[in-house]
């Protein structure tokens, strides 16, 4: 992990914990970061969830070597991130909590048993806080992804201390390749992606400050050239696609809607498209699909009817889709019915709702499973698909 050396990563791995806010699958766990600085005052940047408070204490006594802490600065309030804060404060009470002052307010949402008076040194956009060496400045970001988040900058070392931006499902000793930008792209596009315009805010006001080092709250710490990083979460907040790709979404019950999608991604294949992703609904969880719809630029979305709507999985995407509001995109239809398809006509009044959405006039409509007489539709679709 590249820190500076009066840096100390004290934050803990939670490597068995399956879902991430009761909905998130985790494939190895996931990181709860924290820092701390030491200098002539001692800061120490966010706390961690309940369920890794005893290993962080131990890890915050370990960096502190015999010193107490000035300050525990508090970037978002959400619990995976100040859950052991009163645990915290019980251990070294002369502690000041830093925050904004809507992360105040919340404070005794989740802590009204405690009095903080006098505890609170409020932070507004572009204050800093002197440690001796090191002048540390803060930004506020709000809605990236609550409203109280701000960031912290170490001006002195050049460390973004990023809070949730930035971040993946993953540990934080997890290599580069494990969490970008698979797991950073599923993470973003899920946690941050309906706010893409506030995300787009926070990198116009950090652009020009100089750091080398992003310490996030999930994952591992990125340093080096982070061009990359930034190119990606650039595209993602202005949803903008990775890839010219499709990803072909399906929701079938007996297969014949998963055969139609295979052939249709076959045909795509056929005609040169290289990237492009086949996905059961009912198999894969809907943020791994999010994340692939984020990625691509054209989609393919193909349900059965079920109780005169569209399936419960699609039914589920789509919505996933429009509360992280993806606009921008290309969408064709496939529906299946053995009397009276009408999914492709409901799928397609919820994309209208999107915006900048483009649903192809062509829809593919199954009667049971795919017979001979559709192949030729499936190729008006990916001439209209790809043009």
């Amino acid at each position: 992990m590249s820190l500076p050396e009066n840096i100390t990563f004290i934050g803990a791995d939670d490597d068995d914990l399956d879902l991430f806010e009761g909905q998130y699958p985790l494939s190895a766990g996931i990181s709860y970061n924290s820092y701390l600085i030491n200098d002539d005052k001692i800061a120490i940047i966010d706390a961690v969830d309940r369920r890794k408070t005893e290993v962080w204490l131990e890890s915050v006594k370990q960096g502190l070597n015999g010193r107490n802490p000035d300050y525990i600065i508090i970037q978002h309030m959400e619990p995976d991130h100040s859950g052991s804060l009163l645990d915290f404060l019980k251990v070294y009470p002369e502690a000041k909590v830093v925050c904004t002052v809507p992360a105040r307010a919340m404070l005794t949402n989740y802590f009204d048993e405690f009095d903080f008076s006098g505890k609170i040194l409020t932070v507004k956009d572009g204050d800093t806080l002197n440690l001796g060496r090191v002048t540390l400045r803060f930004l506020t970001a709000p809605m990236v992804h609550w409203p109280e988040v701000m960031l912290t900058f170490d001006e002195t070392d050049g460390v973004l201390f990023s809070a949730d931006a930035f971040g993946s499902f993953a540990l934080s000793g997890a290599g580069i390749e494990s969490a970008w930008p698979m797991e950073a792209r599923r993470y973003y596009t899920n946690i941050v992606g309906r706010f893409g315009g506030n995300v787009q805010s926070l990198m116009a006001k950090i652009k020009g400050l100089k750091f080398s080092t992003i310490a996030p709250l999930h994952g591992p710490v990125l340093s080096g050239d982070l061009s990359p990083y930034w190119v990606l979460y650039d595209k993602w907040s202005r949803y903008e696609p990775e890839s010219e790709g499709v990803l072909v979404a399906y929701a079938s019950i007996y297969g014949g809607t998963a055969h139609a999608a295979d052939m249709i991604a076959a045909e795509l294949r056929r005609r040169g498209v290289t990237d492009v992703v086949l996905m059961d609904l009912c198999r894969h969880d809907v943020s791994y699909a999010v994340a692939e719809a984020f990625r691509l630029r054209r989609l393919v979305a193909c349900s059965v009817t079920y109780d005169a709507g569209i399936f419960p999985s699609m039914h589920n995407f789509i919505h996933h889709l429009q509360a992280k509001k993806l606009k921008n995109r290309k969408v064709a239809l496939v529906e299946n019915g053995s009397w009276a398809p009408i999914a492709a006509k409901l799928m397609a009044e919820e994309f209208a709702k999107m915006e900048g959405m483009e649903v192809i006039p062509e829809v593919l409509t199954l009667k049971a499973r795919l017979h001979q007489s559709d192949l030729t539709q499936i190729q008006t679709i990916a001439d209209s698909l790809l043009k």
